[in-house]
């Protein structure tokens, strides 16, 4: 069983930064894409960013494109998200996610492998 442990979220002003962490538990880590998501209130969940197994492959949403940085470090089991930027409309509970592969994803269905969340709230 693969356990993902977020921690970074917070109360942020708007213009201000926040790093997200995500912690894998699995020796799988290494060699599967891993993604953000958030969920806003009431709105469905949407993909925020993904990388490849390398870290080479990045995709964005359009919604955070030049504001957040995904990356991993493959020797922690850990992947981040650096949020710049940051907008009241970013307010949302971040989960990250295990893809089911080596190939990036920006499809929920396509992870496997979820984490419990954590609450970014940016306040204008």
């Amino acid at each position: 069983q693969v356990q993902l442990v977020e921690s970074g979220g917070g109360l942020v002003q708007a213009g201000g930064s926040l790093r997200l962490s995500c912690a894998a538990s699995a020796r799988t880590f290494s060699s599967r894409a891993m993604g953000w998501f958030r969920r806003a209130p009431g709105k469905e969940r949407e993909f925020v960013a993904a990388l490849s197994w390398t870290g080479d492959n990045q995709f964005y949403a359009d919604s955070v494109k030049g504001r957040f940085t995904i990356s991993r470090d493959n020797a922690k089991n850990t992947v981040y998200l650096q949020m710049n930027s940051l907008k009241p409309e970013d307010t949302a509970v971040y989960y990250c996610a295990q893809a089911q592969s080596i190939l990036v994803t920006t499809r929920s269905r396509e992870y496997d492998y979820w984490g419990q969340g954590t609450q970014v709230t940016v306040s204008s």
